[in-house]
């Protein structure tokens, strides 16, 4: 849409208020209201905030910025049932003279797709978002003892994934399908694949529309990727090829499995840098909770077709589907931040593309049941065990920094480095119900 396409809805539909919707460097969403009366001058300058209180933003000596609605991004909220309708609009963040502020996420996306847009090239994803449905917020209380693809009687989980799916199409959000997950009380709905900008802003929206139908239903959604001990925590499997024109990029008639030498030499990156890019694409010190053997999660650098243990997945190729050909990859979690997760799985992808990476070979044993010997007589590696141990790695990936740029790199280390010493100084219940009584 254009700026005059938007002012025109506006009128037309009595909107009541805008609100400006970017995030933080941690990829939480932040938002301003203003009046429709404010639009038409927020979309030719912008507006301007203090950024010195959002993370990874601005010193206080330097606080004055600017965000610029995306025309593109226009769309009614409709949770919020008032006489004058309320809209949203992703917004670019900008330094004062009007030039693209380095810290923005959404512009480190904006920055990656454009570089290989010069050579012709769009970035496609489709997320698989899980997330657990709780009692409250207080607790981890499930609702039901479902399983995969399980329907039960009296399944409020349907109902919510249900009002969910049609709360995101009346903003434009297309929906593939929608299920019960393996765990209890665990839920996915996937969204149709589109341009990693695109995608990036619906995961923000998605997240806000799951969360906004559990509450209004007076339950709690989260997407905190290992809520429960002993179950299986919360993924985004991430679907991912690269398009030029009409064509996909990684689809090869010719090859056996009908992958093309692009889309080989992309999974041989996902899977040299894998370790490296494991800090942005689980970011949380709770995101290892869920890395671990024995929940389907994956643990080891490995790919494969059918074999769902492996880090990246080759779905089946279908007759006549050329455009569906895609790989899958099986470690980033629901609450990482879109725009910087999709950003250096984009950059870890063509450095293989530009440096033709050698693909390692098919890996069709389940690597749980492997020795860790015979792990590593196939060459496999592990995704780090923890947080710490994840950003010592990216903290040296010089792949990483330039994919995210100085200030968000630099920013993301320290912030997640806090984490972590703040996360190991705490005493756990587990260690109280363990020690306690007999130390």
């Amino acid at each position: 849409m254009t700026k005059k396409d938007v002012l025109k809805i506006v009128k037309n539909r009595k909107i009541g208020f805008i609100r400006l919707w970017f995030t933080d460097v941690l990829g939480f969403l932040k938002s301003f209201d203003i009046p429709v009366e404010e639009l038409s001058g927020a979309l030719r300058e912008g507006m301007g905030f203090d950024g010195s209180s959002i993370e990874g933003f601005s010193r206080i000596e330097e606080s004055d910025m600017v965000v610029k609605p995306d025309p593109n991004t226009f769309q009614i909220l409709p949770w919020i049932k008032e006489d004058r309708p309320v809209a949203r609009m992703f917004c670019d963040v900008l330094e004062t003279d009007g030039t693209p502020f380095s810290g923005d996420p959404r512009y480190v996306l904006k920055r990656n797709l454009e570089e290989i847009k010069k050579n012709g090239f769009v970035f496609n994803v489709g997320p698989e978002l899980e997330y657990f449905y709780f009692r409250n917020t207080g607790g981890t209380e499930i609702l039901d003892k479902g399983g995969y693809f399980d329907l039960t009687p009296m399944d409020i989980g349907q109902d919510l994934r249900r009002k969910t799916v049609l709360m995101l199409e009346k903003m434009g959000i297309e929906v593939e399908y929608w299920h019960h997950e393996v765990a209890s009380s665990q839920h996915e709905i996937d969204l149709r694949y589109k341009d990693a900008l695109t995608m990036a802003d619906n995961v923000m929206t998605y997240r806000m529309v799951v969360k906004e139908v559990a509450m209004n239903n007076n339950l709690y959604a989260t997407f905190m990727p290992k809520p429960v001990y002993g179950i299986n925590g919360s993924g985004m499997h991430t679907h991912m090829s690269l398009s030029k024109g009409s064509k996909n990029a990684f689809f090869d008639p010719k090859d056996k499995i009908h992958l093309s030498k692009t889309a080989k030499y992309f999974i041989a990156g996902l899977l040299k840098h894998a370790r490296e890019i494991c800090s942005v694409c689980c970011q949380w010190v709770n995101s290892y909770k869920r890395l671990v053997p024995g929940y389907e999660a994956p643990v080891y650098v490995s790919w494969a077709q059918r074999n769902r243990s492996a880090l990246v997945r080759v779905p089946m190729y279908k007759p006549g589907k050329e455009k569906a050909t895609r790989i899958e990859l099986r470690n980033p979690d629901p609450a990482c931040n879109p725009y910087l997760a999709f950003s250096v799985m984009l950059a870890a992808g063509l450095e293989g593309v530009k440096n033709r990476y050698s693909l390692p070979s098919e890996v069709t044993d389940n690597i749980y049941e492997m020795s860790e010997s015979e792990r590593k007589k196939a060459g496999i590696e592990s995704l780090p065990d923890d947080l710490f141990e994840a950003i010592k790695i990216t903290e040296k990936s010089a792949l990483v920094r330039k994919a995210l740029g100085d200030k968000v790199f630099e920013y993301f280390i320290r912030n997640k480095k806090d984490e972590w010493d703040e996360y190991r100084k705490q005493v756990t219940e587990h260690e109280l119900k363990k020690y306690l009584a007999i130390l």
